[in-house]
C-alpha cells in the first residue's frame, strides 16, 4: 500500500457534498447503534440514556429526567441532533479529505477519518462539557473507540461514495499523479 505522503498539500478541490451527506447519515447509523449496546453493556444503564444525553443538547437538562421512562419526544430530539452533527462532521470531513487529498487511498482515508475523529472526540467530551457538562460522565475508551469507528466509516463511505467525477476535478486541480 502505497500512500504518496508528499501529496497531501492543499488543493482547491471541490467536495462531494451529496456523498459527504450519505456519509454522514450512514457513519451516524452505525455510531448510534454501537455506542447505545457499549455504554450499556459498560455501565449498565438504560439503552435510552444516550439519547436522552444528546436530546437534552437541544431540550435542556429536564431530558435528562426519569432516565427509565420512554418519550417518543426525547428520542426524536436526540435522532434531530445527533444525525445533524453526523452530516456535519461528515460535510466537514469530506472538505478536509478533499482539499488535502486525503482520499487517494482507503488506508489514508482512514487514517484521516480516525484522527478527525479524535479531535470531534476532545472537542465533544473536552471542550463542550462546559455547555453540556452531563457528558462528562461519559469520557471512557468506548466512547472514544466509537467515534473512530465513526470518523473511519464516514471517511470510508465518503470516498466510496465520492462522484468519480469530482476525482478528475482533483486531479486537474492537484496537478499530475
Amino acid at each position: 500500500m502505497e500512500l504518496h505522503m508528499d501529496s497531501h498539500h492543499f488543493t482547491h478541490g471541490h467536495p462531494d457534498w451529496r456523498a459527504a451527506v450519505l456519509a454522514g447519515v450512514i457513519a451516524g447509523v452505525v455510531f448510534l447503534a454501537l455506542g447505545v449496546v457499549l455504554m450499556a453493556l459498560m455501565t449498565g444503564a438504560s439503552l435510552l440514556e444516550p439519547p436522552r444525553m444528546v436530546a437534552a443538547i437541544m431540550l435542556g437538562r429536564g431530558a435528562l429526567q426519569s432516565p427509565q421512562a420512554f418519550s417518543i419526544g426525547i428520542v426524536f430530539a436526540a435522532f434531530v441532533v445527533h444525525f445533524a452533527l453526523a452530516i456535519v462532521f461528515a460535510l466537514v470531513l469530506g472538505l478536509i479529505m478533499t482539499s488535502f487529498n486525503l482520499d487517494s487511498s482507503m488506508g489514508m482515508a482512514s487514517l484521516a477519518g480516525g484522527a478527525f475523529a479524535v479531535v470531534v472526540y476532545l472537542i465533544n467530551f473536552y471542550g463542550m462539557t462546559q455547555f453540556f457538562p452531563w457528558f462528562a460522565e461519559a469520557r471512557n475508551w468506548s466512547s472514544l473507540f466509537v467515534h473512530i469507528v465513526f470518523g473511519i466509516v464516514a471517511a470510508n463511505m465518503y470516498m466510496r461514495l465520492e462522484r468519480n467525477t469530482s476525482r478528475g476535478v482533483k486531479a486537474d486541480v492537484g496537478g499530475p499523479s
